[in-house]
């Protein structure tokens, strides 16, 4: 076991592992740390924690130092001059006429490389770009093709649900969506209702995902048979998912039916496989499962490359 301490090197990114060695740091102090990039400033998020290093791909590398106050300045100008980087590149994306977007610019802490984030729908051939922007900036250059997903996480926004983005606000990385969770949480399978503002399904299908399936393998169809805690046999005509209600029909001493609302607990029947209840027309199946598609073939985030 290895002791390691969390660090993030933007807002929301992912939290990558570094060796503190001696050096005392605590969640919310800025260190100095070797990357495939270079040298970087980031804030450490996660304290002291035992990690088994048997599970590493790579061996994890230690911190070179706690942050100044110079080096406070010098990450405040970096952020300054991708500013102007970024205004510099719109105008000689302009000038090459290529389709292309712009979404950020971003300059390493040593002033190594500076990296260009842009979306695309097809493949970009910028290498004329490239020699434009390094005879200006007189350092590495990198254009970075992303996704929609990556842009939004960047840009920010608010969602359907009226807050502000979880990619943006608190989502350090994306997970798989699929179909099927919609499903599985009996949502409208609209794709304009269960996509997000970029796009593509919307991340929080996830959260719920398996606590919908643990309380789905619960429950009866609508329309198997079950027996009630008296011993009658009825139907089932509705469920309540996250209440474990059924509705049961069954008929009554006068010979009449009526409807009652049984625990899911109360009721004894034989499980079954659950039935796909959902009622989506051939073009609306076609359009999510181009999203799902697109979703698979960007896959994971770029910006921490």
């Amino acid at each position: 076991m290895i002791e390691v301490i969390g660090v993030r090197f933007r807002e929301n990114g992912k939290i990558y592992s570094f060796n503190p060695l001696d050096i005392q740091v605590e969640p919310g102090d800025f260190v100095i740390v070797e990357t495939a990039r270079g040298m970087e400033y980031g804030k450490v998020v996660r304290g002291r924690y035992s990690f088994d290093e048997k599970s590493l791909q790579t061996p994890i590398k230690p911190i070179i130092r706690k942050a100044t106050d110079a080096d406070a300045e010098r990450d405040r100008r970096n952020k300054e001059k991708s500013k102007e980087a970024f205004n510099i590149c719109l105008q000689k994306i302009a000038k090459h006429k290529l389709a292309m977007k712009l979404i950020e610019a971003e300059y390493t802490f040593d002033n190594n490389k500076v990296l260009f984030y842009f979306t695309a729908d097809g493949r970009i051939d910028f290498r004329e770009l490239v020699k434009d922007l390094a005879a200006v900036f007189k350092t590495r250059i990198e254009l970075r093709q992303i996704g929609v997903r990556d842009e939004t996480k960047i840009v920010g926004g608010i969602g359907i649900c009226g807050r502000e983005l979880c990619c943006h606000s608190h989502l350090s990385d994306f997970v798989p969506v699929s179909i099927k969770m919609a499903k599985e949480q009996s949502l409208s399978l609209n794709p304009t209702k269960i996509s997000g503002v970029c796009g593509r399904l919307m991340c929080c299908l996830s959260y719920e995902e398996q606590t919908y399936e643990y309380l789905n393998d619960r429950m009866p169809n609508i329309g198997d048979y079950v027996k009630t805690p008296t011993g009658q046999k009825g139907e089932v005509t509705g469920t309540n998912v996250l209440r474990q209600l059924v509705k049961v029909v069954v008929t009554n001493d006068a010979g009449e039916k009526e409807v009652l609302d049984f625990k899911v607990d109360e009721l004894r029947f034989k499980p079954k496989r659950r039935r796909d209840k959902s009622r989506v027309s051939a073009e609306e199946m076609k359009e999510l499962e181009e999203l799902e598609k697109q979703e698979k073939k960007e896959g994971k985030s770029k910006l921490d490359d």
